[in-house]
Order: C-alpha cells, then sequence, then structure tokens
C-alpha cells in the first residue's frame, strides 16, 4: 500500500512512519523542510531514501493534492502541540485551516481510508465521568485544544458525510526519539531539573507514542479495521501525585512537589502566559497544562483501542528520562538510576491495574 502521510517529520508521525515501513508499505511524506526527514526517520532505524517527499505546507491545496494522488491511504497526523500562547495563530492556521486543507484534498482524490489524529483534549470539558466514542467535542477555553476541537469538528462533518475517516484520540504522550522535544518531554525535563516543583491535582492522561504509533500502522496498514469510527491511543489515567510517583520510581529521586487544586492556580498560568510574551526564555508553568489537569477525565474502558495494548507507564517513563540523558538533556544527577543500565520490565510491573506504573515502585515512591 501507498499511504500518505502529514506530520510524518513530527514525533508521533515519525514513529508511525517507522512502523509503516516495518509492515512493508510504502511511504510519500508531506514536509515544510524535507532536510528534516532524515533528522525525524534515521534516529528510529529507517532509511530516509526509502520514503518519498513531497515538499509543502499543510495550507497549500496544490501540496495536498500532489500528497495525496494515488494513495491508497492517508494518516493526517500534523498540527502544533504548544501551550505556549503566543502562537495562537499558528494554531489556527496548522490545526485548524490545515486539516481542512488536507481533508478536503483526500476525499477529492478518492482516498480509501483516511486517519485524523485528534487528541482526548479535545473532547474536554465535559461533564461526564469519562470519555468516549460517543462523546461531543469540547469547547475547551485554552488556545491548542480548542484549535483541535476546531479540527475535530471538520473531521467529524467529512465521516459524517460519508467520507472513510476514522479519528484517533492520543493521550498526552512521552517516549524517546522526539525530533523536536514536544511540549510532554520537555515537561518531563523541566521536571526533572527542579522547574516544578508546584503541580495541580487531579489526574492526566499518558501515553507511550510507540503504542500510539502501532494503533495507527494497523488502522492503516495491518489487520484491516473498518473505516469510519474512533480509536482511543493507549495510556493509563494518572492522577497527577501517581504521574510523579512513577517518574521518582524511574529515576530514583525524591523530586518534592506540592500539589494545588487546578483552579487555584489558573491566575498564576494566565499570569505566566502574560509574561512570555515579554520574557524570552521558556516560563515552564502554563495556563493550558493547569487547565488539562483541572478538565481531564478517564476513557471509557469499553472504548476501542484496535487491541493494542499500553505498555507500563513506568517503562515509559524510563525509556523517556534515559533518552533525555543520553541525547544530553539531562545530566547524570538529574536523570538519576534512568542513566544507568537499562531496566527489564516484566509482568510484575504491570499488574497495578490502571496506570502499571508498578505497585512496589509507586508504593514505595508515594511513602
Amino acid at each position: 500500500m501507498l499511504i500518505a502521510v502529514t506530520g510524518g517529520t513530527g514525533f508521533l508521525g515519525a514513529h508511525t512512519v517507522v512502523a509503516l515501513l516495518r509492515q512493508g508499505h510504502r511511504v510519500r511524506l508531506l514536509a515544510r523542510d524535507p532536510a528534516r526527514v532524515a533528522n525525524a526517520l534515521a534516529p528510529l532505524g529507517a532509511d530516509p531514501s526509502t520514503v518519498d517527499v513531497v515538499a509543502g505546507d499543510v495550507t497549500a491545496p496544490e501540496a495536498a493534492g500532489r500528497l495525496v494522488a494515488g494513495a491508497d491511504a492517508l494518516l493526517h497526523a500534523a498540527g502544533v502541540y504548544t501551550f505556549d500562547s503566543r502562537r495562537r495563530a499558528e494554531l489556527a492556521r496548522v490545526n485548524v485551516h490545515g486539516t481542512e486543507v488536507v481533508l478536503d484534498a483526500a476525499r477529492r482524490a478518492g482516498t480509501g481510508r483516511i486517519v485524523h489524529v485528534s487528541t482526548v483534549g479535545a473532547l474536554y470539558p465535559t461533564r461526564e465521568p469519562s470519555i468516549g466514542p460517543a462523546s461531543p467535542v469540547g469547547e475547551p477555553r485554552e488556545a491548542y485544544l480548542a484549535s483541535k476541537a476546531a479540527a475535530e469538528r471538520i473531521a467529524r462533518g467529512h465521516r459524517d458525510a460519508g467520507a472513510p475517516v476514522t479519528i484517533t484520540y492520543p493521550p498526552a504522550l512521552l517516549g524517546p526519539h522526539d525530533p523536536h522535544l514536544g511540549d510532554q518531554n520537555a515537561r518531563l525535563r523541566d521536571l526533572l531539573r527542579g522547574l516544578m516543583p508546584i503541580w495541580p491535582s487531579r489526574g492526566l492522561p499518558i501515553g507511550d507514542v510507540r503504542d500510539s504509533a502501532d494503533l495507527h500502522a494497523r488502522l492503516l496498514g495491518g489487520t484491516p479495521e473498518p473505516a469510519g469510527g474512533a480509536y482511543f491511543g493507549p495510556g493509563h489515567f494518572l492522577a497527577t501525585r501517581e504521574y510523579l510517583a512513577t517518574v521518582r520510581a524511574a529515576t530514583g529521586r525524591r523530586l518534592p512537589a506540592v500539589f494545588l487544586p487546578p483552579r487555584s492556580m489558573y491566575p498564576v498560568g494566565r499570569g505566566a502566559d502574560l509574561l512570555q510574551h515579554v520574557w524570552p526564555w521558556h516560563i515552564p508553568a502554563e495556563y493550558g497544562a493547569i487547565y488539562v489537569c483541572a478538565t481531564a477525565v478517564p476513557v471509557d474502558d469499553a472504548a476501542p483501542r484496535a487491541d493494542v495494548p499500553a505498555r507500563p507507564a513506568l517503562e515509559t517513563v524510563h525509556d523517556t528520562v534515559a533518552w533525555l540523558h543520553t541525547t544530553g538533556r539531562l545530566t547524570d544527577r538529574q536523570a538519576g538510576i534512568a542513566a544507568g543500565p537499562a531496566t527489564a520490565f516484566t509482568a510484575s510491573n504491570s499488574d497495578a491495574g490502571p496506570g502499571a506504573p508498578g505497585a512496589a515502585e509507586i508504593e514505595e515512591a508515594l511513602s
């Protein structure tokens, strides 16, 4: 199969491209800067020369048309993932208008299978205790989530009109080999650098990029799945205390932290966003991250996941920290025991139920 991909030089996109190549499929990428293809794929063991590249932007109809011409399937994974309030215009241009352009082009070309990558955050906030395929699109009061909700409405519109659009909902993704050090991996790095001693309580959805890549490869070119519908990326819903405990277990560090109600932290987040417009360096306190913790709910246990299991959260965090250390983004002290030899994660690490960071490790880290 020939599979067209947007966002293939990004975190999830690159991992998915490699998963597709391993299945023997041909891949064609749309890339604003073709030079980035090698930087994204080579660290994952893929030969960049085996991928066809169309130079162009997701907002350019002509480039989108060349991307999908003759393709059997499309993965639309392009998007800007940031809670930086200075990038509102970019969020609207890429996440919203780019989705309009790419999905229109695929529909006109008669592409047989279209997978649109949304996010669980597009369904926040909700009054329900969990989210699932029947959940309505949210109306979030945060720029990034609002842009993904708008893109979600576009994708659902095509699906409702009969186009073969499948929507996927990844959680917040961690994992190694992140070409641009995206928001979630950068936040973990900031935590280990001691820049995030105060955390909102409640919880957040966490997943491994490798698992969501496997989900997309299955939907696009693996075991046939019916076109249309919705699938949720493998992951775990962790209370922020559980997440911090998982990081402590992965690194062996104490990482003292204070937990406050999310809404009580809103003024801090909004103040940091305003300051960020004049302050040249990144400020770790972000309104968007606080808003996610305030509004996030778990995914319903019955929600479709295409039989792709989520690996233990402890394994994901360990591998991410080890990669951050290997690439020079963390010192030996900051990475802790994750800077040492790889840890073997067995079934005993994942028998703790939802979240699965390892019962013994989490109990010890919380004590």
